[in-house]
């Protein structure tokens, strides 16, 4: 499940920099086109620079995925670190779509992408949970 979880950041990760090539087509399939607007008004370069500190973010998360099902050299605070992604994906996914309930604003695509935010988290937190033998009796 880890693996799973760190190929799946690390593949979405690689997809944000490719993106780049196309940044506004990126910018809008992803809903944050207007966002990424308002910051090129500051500077031009704040949309790509954002986008790419967002894939190292994927990146890193992805390794720590790899690190944890030994498939890469061991990562410090390694089991806080595959918790933690597994709750800011978690929180990312349940909390954004409770938000957009209640707001009555919830699109396909924002559902879309809260369940895989769900999903991943729980392979990170459920691969977790099996690595370090965590047992509910």
């Amino acid at each position: 499940m880890l693996k799973i979880g760190g190929y799946i950041n690390i593949i979405i990760g690689i997809g944000h920099l490719i993106g780049l090539i196309w940044p506004e087509q990126m910018f809008e399939k992803t809903g944050v086109l207007e966002e990424m607007k308002a910051l090129a008004q500051i500077h031009f370069s704040l949309p790509y620079l954002l986008t790419i500190f967002v894939a190292l973010i994927f990146l890193i998360f992805g390794f720590y995925g790899l690190s944890a099902s030994e498939k890469i050299k061991k990562l410090p605070f390694l089991k806080f670190g595959i918790y933690t992604i597994a709750s800011i994906y978690l929180f990312r996914g349940i909390a954004e779509q409770l938000y957009n309930i209640s707001q009555q604003t919830t699109t396909i695509p924002e559902t879309i992408q809260s369940v895989v935010a769900v999903i991943i988290g729980l392979l990170f937190l459920i691969g977790g949970l099996k690595k370090w033998k965590f047992k509910i009796e």
